[in-house]
């Protein structure tokens, strides 16, 4: 939870307030201390999540690692870094496995999100020190014009985590999960290495899953000038996907899977450095480069079509930061920024598995990306802060079908080419009401350009043309800390064109691929309430606390006078969501809670005749932390009624409320536990 000043910080922590302030104001926060205290300078929702409190429990994948998070909705499928991802409804519904749209995910500070999409095997977020949230235009420092904003993740050093670490987590469905790393300083070069295994039997019938990663980092002081680190990502997988079923399905027996379907990757690699080098102390230019390569074997198994796909980004983003200028006689911060993300490589070949014949093959090599920024904070005085930025953004898409082994019948084009720019301001303004209390508001444009796959791939002989969505959002809210609350609210509501939805015409079966359409959509409304609240509910004189976290967060999308469909909701996400966190906390480490998870129902047709069911999910934990920072151990139990519920859905046309198999089965109950020891 973004907050302000050291006070609200020990709230969330569980530390004492008034050493929490010392340690601030000393000048000895941690990086997730100093990147909340950035992050509030944004004036709109943004929020960092400590993912070593993440790791006081399981630390699966994306759901666990955003729990908690108002206006964001993160679910995992199949137990595997397959997560339906978005933020104030952005990528609504397209969906398929994990892939997720409408949110820039960034490592480091650059994007793993390209013309390609996001692939979700880097969502599993192994060796992260913290998470950066930043809503809708409030990412506007990563460049970040969608909908959603951007999710940044920060790789651990040798600073944040020091010494040998290792780490063994299992549970239930054959989760098993087996972590070592180091990391250190030396001199003016700080380094960390860690390797993680991970695997799982599955929930549902015949859905296992395996990984591993490896994971590097390196810094270098060359002189006060100049300073640079290099980060390297590498990773594993390979799964089989639980089926979707229909509720009946579900509700008597959801370890049941009525299609298998597989996904390899065999070997994601992304490397990144970023480079700064400071003019003077209120100057600098950060270099980044960065390379991201992402094969997928997709259904080569059991689809009947199996896809191979080879894509490959070239990422460059260049920012000049200057701070304390003056701009009509008033402080003044700056920030210029270039970024590009090219596919230099992105093709997918299509495979009739039953005789390996090849079908069909698309290429999408030479889309991309590119955006200039400029931004600026003016301070208006001690308590206002105007805030002001242009972006304006090139977007390349190209997608021929070079290779079809059926005619193109259709009236769709085999070939897709555009190159257009677009505009995209931002205006801002903060207000610190008292030293504990901020009041802000903005008013950006958004622009959230198709994925290159959207267009087709190898279900047809032709090619949908897509427009980018476009979107105008107003948000005002509040953040800041009282005495014993510390939390932040944020309303906001977006007039969105075109966008971009997905329907599933045709669920998967035994014989047949998924038939699935992409088009934009006429105007749509998505309004929404983020509001998340840490309460300290008791502290002793020697420091026992009892704290409740909530978030809740409304969801409020539907159609503006559609043609089809008049005034209805927007189908796949529900309208109420709410967590909370019951937890009590020993000064000597040892921690106990109950937590809770509910979801209301939501349709999952654009006709709204067919909703996926509400559902409640109660949990417990228990662990223990080292005062001396060498060891902990933990018990996480999820699902303690054993809820057969659904976890999310693929979304239809209209279902004429007949049951269908387009729901994603959450996981039963199940105890999982983990320890862990630190060399120093």
């Amino acid at each position: 939870m973004a907050c302000l000043g050291g006070t609200a910080q020990a709230a969330e922590e569980g530390s004492d307030a008034r050493l929490a302030t010392v340690v601030v104001e000393g000048g000895k926060a941690s990086e997730v201390e100093k990147a909340r205290v950035e992050l509030e300078k944004v004036a709109g929702a943004a929020r960092v999540v400590d993912n070593q409190e993440v790791e006081r429990g399981r630390a699966q994948n994306a759901e666990d690692v955003l729990a908690l998070q108002p206006g964001v909705f993160a679910q995992a499928t199949s137990g595997t870094g397959a997560n339906k991802i978005s933020i104030r409804g952005s990528g609504l519904n397209t969906f398929y496995q994990g892939y997720v749209m409408g949110i820039k995910f960034l490592y480091d500070g650059l994007p793993i999100t390209g013309p390609g999409g996001t692939q979700e095997d880097l969502l599993n977020m192994a060796a992260v020190d913290r998470t950066e949230v930043l809503y809708g235009a409030n990412a506007f420092s990563h460049t970040a014009l969608s909908l959603g904003g951007a999710i940044n993740f920060i790789t651990h050093t040798g600073r944040t985590s020091p010494g040998a670490y290792a780490r063994l987590d299992f549970g239930p469905f054959g989760y098993r999960k087996q972590q070592l790393s180091y990391g250190g300083v030396s001199g003016d070069t700080d380094y960390y290495i860690s390797v993680l295994h991970n695997e799982r039997d599955g929930y549902q019938d015949d859905t296992p899953n395996k990984g591993r990663d490896f994971i590097a980092n390196f810094g270098h002081t060359f002189n006060p000038k100049l300073d640079t680190r290099l980060t390297i990502r590498y990773r594993e997988e390979k799964l089989l996907n639980g089926s979707t079923l229909t509720k009946a399905q579900i509700k008597d027996d959801p370890t049941h899977n009525r299609l298998l379907s597989d996904r390899r990757k065999d070997g994601t690699t992304l490397i990144g450095s970023k480079t700064t080098y400071r003019f003077d102390d209120d100057s600098r230019l950060e270099i980044g480069l960065g390379v991201n390569d992402y094969p997928l074997l997709n259904g080569w198994r059991y689809a009947a079509t199996a896809q191979d796909w080879r894509s490959t980004d070239v990422n460059t983003v260049l920012r000049y930061l200057r701070t304390d200028d003056r701009l009509f006689g008033l402080p003044s911060d700056t920030t210029l920024t270039f970024s590009d993300t090219r596919l230099v490589r992105g093709d997918v070949k299509g495979y009739r598995r039953s005789d390996w014949q090849k079908v069909r093959y698309t290429d999408y090599s030479g889309s991309r990306d590119t955006v200039f920024a400029l931004g600026n904070e003016l301070h208006l005085d001690d308590q206002y802060t105007l805030s002001t930025g242009l972006s304006l953004i090139n977007i390349d898409r190209t997608a021929r079908i070079k290779y079809s082994n059926t005619a193109n019948t259709s009236t769709f084009p085999d070939n897709v080419s555009y190159n257009e720019w677009h505009v995209a301001p931002r205006l801002g303004l903060s207000y610190q009401l008292n030293p504990s209390v901020q009041l802000f508001g903005n008013v950006s444009r958004s622009i959230d350009p198709p994925v290159t796959w959207q267009h087709g791939s190898t279900a047809n002989a032709y090619l949908r043309p897509l427009d980018p969505q476009k979107g105008t959002t107003v948000e005002f809210g509040v953040r800041g800390s009282a005495g014993i609350f510390d939390g932040s609210l944020s309303v906001y509501r977006s007039w969105i064109s075109d966008e971009l939805l997905t329907v599933i015409i045709t669920p998967a079966t035994q014989t047949t691929d998924a038939v699935t359409a992409n088009a934009n959509a006429s105007d749509t409304i998505h309004q929404g309430i983020e509001a998340g609240l840490d309460t300290r509910l008791w502290e002793s004189a020697r420091g026992d606390q009892v704290i409740l976290r909530q978030a809740y967060t409304f969801n409020d999308f539907f159609y503006r006078d559609d043609d089809a469909f008049g005034s209805n909701e927007l189908p796949s996400l529900p309208r109420h969501y709410y967590q909370a966190e019951l937890q009590y906390r020993h000064p000597a480490g040892f921690y106990a809670g109950v937590n809770l998870r509910t979801a209301s129902s939501y349709y999952v047709d654009y006709a709204n005749t067919l909703k996926a069911p509400s559902y409640t999910l109660w949990g417990a934990k228990v662990g223990y932390d080292d005062p001396g920072e060498r060891w902990s151990v933990y018990l996480d139990a999820r699902n303690l009624t054993d809820e057969h519920y659904v976890t999310a859905a693929n979304t239809a046309y209209d279902l004429r409320g007949v049951d269908s198999p387009n729901f994603y089965v959450g996981d039963g109950f199940g105890v999982y536990a983990g320890i862990s020891y630190r060399f120093h």
